[in-house]
């Protein structure tokens, strides 16, 4: 009888185990790029950012140019000439800091002025940090 009881209360204890206490899914980053000369040094400076998150993050790239990229294009309805996109979560826009972010094109004050966005690597930063629940 005592071994029934114990085996109900440790099944009951692992049953209600709150979610808080198990580790979070990682956080989906999907990059859609160019992999030309100018967006180089951005890519090098978002897989470094990137990979200060360890497991929090995943981080999937696909290459504008390749098969893959194209598919994956396809899926995400993309269909304009774009050097570098970057969703979140399934998002390409998140309001960081109040403010509401779209993650495309270059850097501002990077790359050809026709290409830049209005983001920088910190709002990435910010963007992931909220994502990540990093403080």
């Amino acid at each position: 009888m005592k071994k029934f009881v114990l085996y109900g209360l440790l099944a009951l204890c692992l049953f209600f185990i709150p979610a808080a206490a198990l580790p979070a899914p990682p956080v989906s980053v999907e990059i859609l790029y160019m992999n030309h000369g100018p967006l180089l040094s951005t890519i090098k400076g978002i897989k470094e950012l990137c990979n200060g998150y360890g497991k929090t993050v995943t981080v999937s790239w696909y290459d504008f140019d390749s098969p893959e990229g194209e598919k994956f294009m396809a899926k995400k309805g993309v269909k304009q000439h774009l050097p570098l996109v970057i969703w979140i979560a399934g998002k390409p826009t998140l309001k960081v800091d109040g403010k509401e972010i779209l993650f495309v094109g270059f850097p501002t004050g990077s790359g050809p002025p026709s290409f830049q966005g209005k983001w920088t690597l910190a709002d990435l930063r910010g963007a992931l940090d909220q994502a990540t629940g990093k403080k």
